[in-house]
Order: structure tokens, then C-alpha cells, then sequence
């Protein structure tokens, strides 16, 4: 693995995106940096993280056999993988909320956010980055996030963090080129947060409704059993789980 380090950022998916546009990096080109000026979530959200106690980090992996339309296979590898790593660590009652955060009981410890690179509708490569808490303490009206080591009371190591967390990406993804993708699907769906529970969602337009996660399906949408025995299909902006 070819690890870049950094100081102070804009992005770590923007400075990796910027090296893919002159030509393809080697696989598994990962950038850390300390800090994040502009570091992003899902949906243009802002990522928010204390210096030097968290890990902001993004890799590059070249996919070139992998099929655009399999592109949800890559965020549950991804989130399995940064699952199967804090599991390692000992953090308790660890749950995946559709579509890639990573929770401790009810609070937010890591955000993914994966950027494919497609070329004439060809997946070139991806570029997955995320901002897991590791050792902060205080969340500035975030009521939902947490850390590692709040969770726990132990400081970690972040290059160890981090370094088991390579590990695991590296098994997902040799999964994801082994087309091991039922076997994939199958455990993603086995860890999301409240699957089979009864749950309340909101929508776009403020209306509320209350169904029952069931899981995913190919193309990631979520599938939730409602109230009138229907599976219905949502997009991320279609949907909020309230929780």
C-alpha cells in the first residue's frame, strides 16, 4: 500500500479524485490527513472532526472488471469492512445504517462516503473515504455522534486503527473480485440497524410513516415492508429513519 500523509485538506476524496484525473493511482493509494477543511458526508453533508483524534482517510482501489450496475456492492463491502475492523477493537453493539454509517447502539461513530470513477460507462475505479471517530471527546451539537473511546473509555492508536482497517478492506474487496457478492449481500443485511423492527421514517415533504427494514435490494435501495403489506423501494433522499 502506498499511504500519503497530510497535514491540513480541503478533501481526502477530493485530493485522491484530483490524482485520478491525470492518470489511474496504484491500487490501494491511501491519503490520511490530519485535518479536513471541507470534508464531506452523504448528501453534501459536512464532516466534522478534531485534529489529531480522529482518522480522515480515503483509498483508491482500481476496479476494472467490475460491473457499474454491482456499484452498491462496493459501499456494503466498504461497510463491512470498516465493521468487521472496530468488531477487532472490542466496540460494543455495532450496527450498519443504511446505507453505510456505522453505529454503537444509536450513535454515529464512522460516515463513508464512496465515489466511483466511470469512463464510458465503465467502472474504472473507486474512491472510498471515511471519517471515523477515534479518540474525541466532545461532538458540538451532534447529539447522535460518538467516538471509539467514548464508547469504551480506552484512547487508541490510530495508525493501529487504521492499519485494521486496511486489512479488512483489502479481504472485501479480493470478496467483491471473487464475485462473492450473495455471500456480501447476506452479511450487510444481517448487521443493519433495525432491520425487522418496527421503525418510523419521514420524507422529503415532512410525512411520516411506519414500516419494517427488510433489506436492500441489488441497485442498494432500501426495501421497507409498510403498513399495507407492501415491500416498497426507497432512495437515500427519499427517506429518513428516525431513530
Amino acid at each position: 500500500m502506498y499511504i500519503i500523509k497530510l497535514d491540513a485538506i480541503d478533501s481526502t476524496n477530493t485530493y485522491l479524485k484530483d490524482l485520478v484525473s491525470v492518470g489511474l493511482p496504484n491500487d490501494y493509494t491511501v491519503v490520511v490527513a490530519e485535518t479536513q477543511a471541507k470534508g464531506r458526508g452523504q448528501m453534501g453533508a459536512k464532516w466534522q472532526a478534531e485534529k489529531g483524534k480522529n482518522l480522515t482517510v480515503s483509498v483508491f482501489k482500481r476496479m476494472p472488471s467490475f460491473k457499474v450496475s454491482n456499484q452498491f456492492y462496493i459501499s456494503m463491502s466498504v461497510s463491512l469492512a470498516i465493521f468487521k475492523a472496530l468488531s477487532t477493537f472490542k466496540i460494543p453493539q455495532l450496527h450498519i445504517k443504511w446505507p453505510n454509517d456505522i453505529l454503537s447502539a444509536d450513535k454515529k461513530l464512522c460516515g463513508i462516503l464512496i465515489e466511483n470513477v466511470i469512463k464510458n460507462n465503465a467502472l474504472q475505479g473507486t474512491v472510498v473515504g471515511f471519517g471515523l471517530n477515534v479518540n474525541q471527546k466532545f461532538f458540538d451539537n451532534l447529539p447522535k455522534a460518538s467516538s471509539m473511546s467514548l464508547v469504551t473509555g480506552v484512547l487508541y492508536n490510530r495508525d493501529e486503527v487504521l492499519a485494521e482497517i486496511l486489512k479488512q478492506l483489502k479481504f472485501y474487496f479480493e470478496a467483491l473480485e471473487a464475485e462473492r457478492l450473495t455471500e456480501i449481500k447476506l452479511e450487510y443485511e444481517s448487521l443493519l440497524f433495525r432491520k425487522n423492527k418496527p421503525s418510523t421514517f419521514i420524507t422529503p415533504k415532512n410525512e411520516y410513516f411506519t414500516g419494517i427494514i427488510k433489506g436492500v435490494a441489488e441497485n442498494g435501495l432500501l426495501q421497507v415492508l409498510t403498513e399495507d403489506e407492501i415491500i416498497k423501494t426507497f432512495e437515500l433522499k427519499e427517506v429518513q429513519l428516525l431513530y
